[in-house]
């Protein structure tokens, strides 16, 4: 089988690794659950390749991203539930009913976008979504949707601008930072007990409340501690590097003597 432009090629293949017997017995042993640790992995590498400037890499993450939605969808299929064509077709639907400024209706009209047109169109794929879920309950939560698989920083994000829609938010900024000084000061009488169960959960109490700050900020938490790993590995690079010039190792040398020279990288970004 030879590689293609062709969605249908990639699709094939996939059928081909999932036939029973004489497909990839890897391939055969995965469900829903086992591939979906992979489906992240690969989104968190395109955002990778995307902060790296790399457009190389990128094309090949998206490509590991798209083999997922692939993947996904062949295991449906088998289970008769849906296949690939189903997943476009839902995708394109919802792209072209939440932009009916650009896209005309089944009458030829271009709806102009207002504040409530956004609110309307979410309010009626809510809707859809309840229509198909029966046996959830009548009255949900105003976080219920707020989807459970999202890395945590990412959740913490959306279930405080669901809750400050209903004025559950703090005013000021600034009250973000004394409450996030209050939880540090919770984790250290954690640290002073050494109950392992409260400092986890004093620990989480801290950094919901810095995504809050972040939040009232308008900074993408995320994106702002991939900028810090970032910061951190070239940082600790430039100690490795300044110590290889002495032929040492980081194990070979002081804390003070690397926190010289972490002090020195800091003074050079500058």
């Amino acid at each position: 089988m030879t590689p293609s432009r062709d969605i249908t090629r990639l699709i094939e293949i996939m059928a081909r690794l999932r036939t029973p017997v004489t497909g990839c017995p890897w391939d055969l042993e995965q469900t829903f659950s086992t591939i979906a640790p992979y489906t992240i992995e690969e989104a968190y590498e395109v955002a990778e390749a995307i902060a790296r400037g790399d457009l190389d890499d990128l094309r090949e993450e998206l490509g590991d991203l798209l083999l997922q939605v692939v993947y996904h969808a062949r295991i449906a299929e088998e289970q008769q539930e849906f296949g690939f064509g189903d997943v476009v077709e839902a995708i394109t639907a919802k792209m072209i009913r939440r932009h009916p400024h650009v896209f005309p209706d089944k009458d030829g009209n271009i709806i102009q976008p207002t504040k409530g047109t956004w609110d309307r169109i979410k309010a009626e794929e809510k809707a859809e979504r309840a229509a198909r879920r029966p046996n959830e309950t009548a009255n949900p939560s105003l976080l219920a949707d707020v989807k459970a698989g999202q890395p945590a920083l990412v959740r913490a994000m959306e279930l405080q601008r669901r809750a400050a829609t209903v004025g559950f938010d703090w005013n000021d900024p600034r009250a973000v930072l004394q409450k996030i000084r209050e939880e540090a000061d919770e984790i250290e009488a954690a640290l002073d007990t050494g109950d392992a169960t409260e400092l986890m959960e004093e620990t989480g109490d801290l950094l919901f409340a810095l995504v809050n700050l972040a939040r009232h900020a308008k900074v993408d938490p995320e994106m702002a501690l991939r900028a810090t790993n970032a910061k951190f590995e070239r940082r600790f690079a430039y100690i490795e590097q300044a110590l290889a010039t002495d032929g040492r190792a980081p194990a070979d040398a002081s804390l003070d003597e690397m926190d010289e020279l972490w002090n020195e990288a800091k003074a050079k970004e500058k």
